[in-house]
């Protein structure tokens, strides 16, 4: 495939050969500098991404921060045009073949993998300092130059990081490789470092084990599903110490995962060390260059663990090691005693176990919700029947009767205090006693359903009894308007703990649990009470309002202490 004529209108410097790779994010084709007979790779970034002007000028900050990234083990990009349509990006062309098609070779070796992940991970911090984000890490975007140096290449879809930036483009689309994709970037949410970690985490993790965390046969929506919803299952045939680095680089909860790439760095080189001995990087040969001196010295202190050297490596005998650098604190905290967080455990667990006492009274209290409230015993009658014996259609005019001969009537409608709706009419004589026509305002029907409690008030006397109405409760704003608040309580707390899980901080979710655990308990018993045509209760709605507000107060300090333990 030879380059568009506008590709090469757009780069007269450049003489531009045949496409050499071609991707989700653009085609690669091969290029030499006019005069500087300089090899050169030039990206062709695809329209269908950058083509809005908001799209298309950042893009355009974010190059001029790529081109200035300076690191060995990143891709340096050399130049950037910008012409109508076509965003090209010239970088250095590297021949030496990816982490990708080595590994599917064989040729990654243990050392081998750890060594790449120390390069990757190099790459990345640098890369992170200068504030851009990857998101696309994974073997093919790993090249080799022809000495071996290994470097990150592929930026194309890194963004500047920035408060609320995420990996959803303006149509909805989620950008990034399913089987390498962070729970957070796959879910939308805010991204930080984290997400290159995770993503490096997988490389290490399949390179190491020669196969990812997750089942990858069904399909890239399902892929993405397990890393939003399923921890990745434990990594089998590596020495302790680099599978807890690696787990930890894996974790959904961005408190429980390293947070930038430069501990997880420090880690893995201690880890390593421990493994398989002093100079294990050098005996790799995978050149490593410019480590952060937290790594350099990492490298010389081994986690404090007898751990057996792999059967592969010599014959496995328990190797002491010195205790670790106080700066290895990742390292450290992973091989704890459990003993160490337990208090931590049990806490949380009697946070879920009040939580769970809390809602299981909530739903015990809105059953218990009494059938009628008590009232004092009335004459009044509704079409001819007892009043609080017979249903009422709302939408139509109805006769109310009793004894005397009051010169003005109302009757009132409400449901644990709050006014529903009222009619009022002239009573007329009728034989000892009088009769009035009521009508209720058509608004009325649509929002009272169930059992109610109806007040009538004659010259001043008030009558209360229970009025059952004719419509189904779902069809008026008590039943329906009720079990849709609870519902949206419902969705909205759930939504919150998904963000404090995945390890945004809301501050105040402490007050915004409770509230919306509030809300949910008192519409749960009014759509019960209207559902069940059993008049409300204000004492039950308290109680259940209560129980709703403790128990989503519990929940929500079960998932902090269990992020920040």
């Amino acid at each position: 495939m030879s380059a568009p004529a506008e590709v090469v209108a757009a780069l007269p410097r450049y003489e531009i050969g045949a496409a050499i790779g071609q991707g989700g994010m653009g085609v690669v084709f091969a290029g030499v500098h006019r005069s500087l007979r300089r090899d050169v790779a030039i990206k062709q970034l695809p329209w269908d991404v950058l083509n809005h002007a908001v799209s298309s000028e950042l893009f355009d900050r974010e190059a001029r921060v790529l081109a200035s990234l300076d690191h060995p083990h990143i891709v340096p990009v050399y130049d950037y045009v910008r012409t109508g349509r076509e965003h090209l990006l010239v970088m250095e062309r590297l021949d030496g073949g990816t982490v990708h098609s080595r590994f599917q070779s064989g040729g990654v070796g243990a050392e081998q993998a750890c060594a790449i992940g120390l390069a990757m991970l190099a790459g990345l911090h640098a890369a992170h300092e200068a504030g851009v984000l990857h998101l696309d890490v994974k073997p093919k975007n790993l090249l080799f130059t022809t000495q071996g140096v290994m470097k990150v290449a592929d930026f194309g879809i890194a963004k500047v990081i920035s408060e609320g930036a995420t990996l959803v483009t303006h149509g909805g689309e989620v950008l990034g490789t399913p089987a390498y994709i962070a729970p957070e970037q796959a879910l939308g949410n805010a991204l930080s470092p984290a997400a290159d970690v995770y993503s490096a985490g997988t490389v290490l993790y399949e390179l190491l084990s020669r196969k990812l965390p997750f089942d990858n046969t069904r399909g890239a929506i399902s892929m993405m599903r397990q890393h939003m919803f399923t921890d990745p299952r434990p990594i089998d045939g590596v020495p302790s110490p680099v599978a807890a680095v690696v787990m930890r680089s894996l974790a959904r909860e961005l408190d429980s995962r390293y947070r930038d790439a430069e501990t997880f760095a420090a880690d893995l080189a201690s880890a390593a060390t421990a493994v398989y001995g002093q100079g294990w990087l050098e005996r790799s040969r995978v050149p490593v260059r410019h480590l952060a001196p937290r790594v350099i010295s990492a490298l010389s202190t081994p986690v404090a663990a007898p751990v057996p050297v792999p059967a592969g490596d010599g014959p496995t005998r328990p190797v002491h090691r010195p205790a670790p650098d106080p700066t290895l604190s990742a390292t450290r905290a992973t091989f704890e005693p459990e003993s160490q967080t337990t208090g931590g455990s049990n806490a949380v667990l009697w946070f879920r176990l009040a939580a769970a006492v809390a809602a299981i009274t909530l739903v015990a209290l809105a059953l218990l919700t009494p059938e009628r409230l008590p009232h004092e015993a009335t004459t009044l009658k509704i079409d001819g029947a007892a009043a609080s014996s017979t249903p009422v259609d709302l939408s139509k005019t109805f006769a109310v009767t009793g004894e005397g001969n009051p010169q003005r009537l109302t009757l009132d409608l409400s449901a644990a205090g709050i006014p529903l709706g009222s009619a009022s009419g002239v009573p007329k004589p009728d034989g000892d006693g009088f009769r009035a026509d009521l009508r209720f305002p058509g608004l009325t029907r649509w929002i009272v359903g169930g059992a109610v409690t109806a007040t009538v008030t004659a010259d001043g006397v008030p009558q209360t009894f229970t009025v059952v109405t004719r419509q189904h409760p779902l069809a008026s704003a008590l039943g329906a308007g009720s079990l849709i608040l609870a519902l949206f309580a419902l969705a909205y707390l759930e939504s919150g703990l998904r963000t404090l899980r995945n390890g945004h901080r809301r501050r105040g979710a402490l007050v915004g649990g409770p509230v919306l655990g509030l809300l949910f308990g008192a519409t749960a018993w009014l759509c019960v009470s209207a559902l069940r045509v059993h008049e409300p209760s204000v004492l039950f709605g308290v109680g259940c309002s209560i129980a709703g507000a403790v128990a989503t107060g519990f929940v929500v300090a079960a998932v902090q202490a269990r992020r920040t333990r």
